[in-house]
């Protein structure tokens, strides 16, 4: 790959934060005015709109863009400038990391340079590449441009309208954990310190002596010692809210893709649906920064806004989501007919069948000091909540698997370096192939291979970490931020003995269950467990596929069963 184009490094503090966000627009002299009138009549409300032909003025126009350190959202290259398009993306890539990064081509550019195109999306250097528009109310172009300028929104700058307000001392730990719940709920927030306007008025409202932190909420009243629980609640109601004599059709054990996907069919589908999630809507695909491998997504969606999504689907036709709940029993059925019941830490449900889709959770690493540090630079899970605090730091991710790749090219669009520490001898073992080449190629991002990370530390906050290879003696580095993603554990102990698990605990349904436990002769339903009207879906379920795609339509394939064990 050739030497990008020079550009001088971006300042630690921009000049004028309260300007607005700019979108930067390069092209050739020919197609500058119909480029001009595409982004200026749609967006120049909002964003500082900069069209510009290529040559001096272009490369002038980006060093005082970045030497300012201007907010750039979206940066749209013309395929057709000359010299190579491609190498000032690569530039940019390392000044305006946080940037969406768009090839522009004209028709017969787009055909004819096809190929270069998708090889430089699969590297990361391009976040996409689209067709200059022929006409008036190209409706799919401008709705590509409002995806990642919605998804850079999110992911890059404070919301401008906050939903929530939360009033903490910066040492709470329960912050951090709130922050995660609001971001993969899709709910916009901002911090304020005690003594703030906002803080004093809160403050006010529960009383000068009222524990932090506080959180207020779309006209709600003001919650004082809030926990991510408590905000779940407040949010969503309780299932308390369903009376004592509730019986679902379906109760569903956890919100992660099928979870969601069979709230999704089997609300829509008559059945009285309910969803019991012991964390934020979305399970770890929630966390994810960006999938680009989901079926009907070809630039890629978020976890959190295909939880989000998902959920309002669910939801529309009738489902009842409560977050922020663990389930801590099961009761099968005394006898067919009856309602089997799932125990929760405040009381009770009960169903005519129970979907088990409560997924699976992050290894813990295991090291006194490092796990004194959870929330205060120490984070299981990609944590997309405080990416942003890890601007110009030093982030390490450890972990092989997708989770890890899409957590590390998204915390780069921040830190100063990302290092990724895995055991093995590389990731192609663990990672799927879009992932690692564009870690490949990415300057900012770095991997460890052949080690782990035994030991670290800071005064009250992480600053270091110990990382060993097999054999060699711990070696100390600085650290600013460390995300565990090591693996996973079927989130399944509370299950009882009457559904049997694999010896590494996760669930066995159809043909996997043991022969002795088969009825008459016959294997369970290929979702059914060993308890008749309990079911497993995704991640949880023993042979799964681990993957997003995967855990929805087996979500969706299990209602159906349902439906023919509610019918005997």
């Amino acid at each position: 790959m050739s030497t990008p184009p020079s550009l001088p490094p971006a300042p630690a503090v921009p000049d004028d934060p309260a300007a607005p966000p700019v979108i930067v627009v390069v092209t050739i002299a020919e197609r500058r005015a119909a480029l001009e009138s595409e982004f200026t009549s749609r967006y120049a409300r909002d964003y500082d709109v900069r069209t510009v032909v290529e040559g001096p003025a272009a490369k002038a126009m980006l060093v005082q863009l970045v030497t300012g350190g201007r907010d750039v959202a979206l940066v749209g290259v013309d395929h057709g400038v000359s010299g190579d398009a491609l190498m000032l993306m690569d530039a940019l890539r390392l000044k305006t990391p946080r940037s969406r990064r768009i090839i522009l081509a004209a028709p017969e550019a787009f055909f004819t340079g096809l190929a270069g195109l998708r090889a430089a999306l699969a590297q990361g250097r391009i976040d996409s590449y689209l067709m200059i528009p022929q006409g008036p109310r190209d409706e799919e172009f401008h709705s590509a441009i409002s995806d990642f300028l919605s998804d850079w929104a999110w992911s890059s700058r404070a919301p401008e309208v906050t939903q929530v307000c939360i009033v903490d001392d910066g040492r709470s730990g329960e912050v951090p954990g709130i922050r995660d719940f609001l971001d993969r709920m899709g709910l916009a927030y901002a911090r304020f310190s005690a003594d703030s306007e906002v803080g004093r008025r809160l403050r006010a409202a529960v009383g000068p002596d009222a524990a932090l932190p506080i959180v207020e909420s779309l006209g709600r009243p003001p919650l004082a010692g809030a926990t991510q629980r408590s905000v779940a609640s407040a949010f969503y109601g309780t299932p308390d809210d369903l009376g004592p004599d509730h019986i679902a059709d379906l109760l569903i054990v956890g919100a992660g893709p099928a979870g969601l996907a069979a709230a999704v069919y089997g609300a829509s589908e008559a059945l009285n649906t309910v969803v019991l999630e012991a964390d934020a809507v979305g399970g770890q695909a929630g966390t994810s920064s960006m999938i680009r491998n989901y079926l009907g997504f070809p630039r890629g969606i978020s976890g959190m806004r295909l939880a989000l999504r998902a959920r309002v689907q669910a939801t529309r036709f009738g489902a009842r989501i409560f977050t922020g709940r663990n389930a801590i029993g099961l009761r099968p059925a005394a006898a067919p007919g009856q309602a089997h019941v799932v125990e929760h830490e405040d009381g009770e449900l009960r169903a005519r069948a129970v979907l088990i889709a409560c997924g699976v959770s992050y290894r813990r690493l295991g090291v006194p000091d490092i796990e004194s540090l959870i929330g205060r630079g120490v984070y299981y899970g990609a944590a997309s909540s405080v990416a942003r605090d890890m601007a110009g730091k030093d982030v390490f991710v450890v972990g092989g698997g997708n989770s890890a790749g899409q957590a590390a090219l998204h915390l780069a669009r921040f830190a100063r370096s990302v290092t990724i520490v895995v055991r093995r001898d590389g990731l192609a073992a663990t990672m799927s192939a879009y992932l690692i080449n564009e870690i490949g190629t990415h300057r900012r991002i770095s991997v460890r291979t052949g080690s782990r990370v035994v030991d670290g530390g800071g005064s009250g906050y992480l600053e270091w970490l110990a990382l060993a290879g097999a054999g060699s003696e711990p070696e100390r580095v600085p650290a600013d931020g460390l995300f565990l993603l090591l693996g996973a554990d079927p989130g399944c102990g509370w299950l009882p003995p009457e559904v049997v698990r694999d010896a590494r605990g996760f669930v066995l349904t159809g043909r996997d269950v043991p022969t002795d436990r088969w009825s008459d002769g016959l294997p369970p339903a290929p979702l059914e467990t060993t308890v008749p009207g309990v079911f497993a879906a995704g991640d949880v379920r023993d042979g799964s596929m681990k993957r997003v795609a995967a855990a929805s339509g087996e979500g969706a394939s299990a209602v159906a069963q349902v439906h023919t064990h509610l019918a005997l």
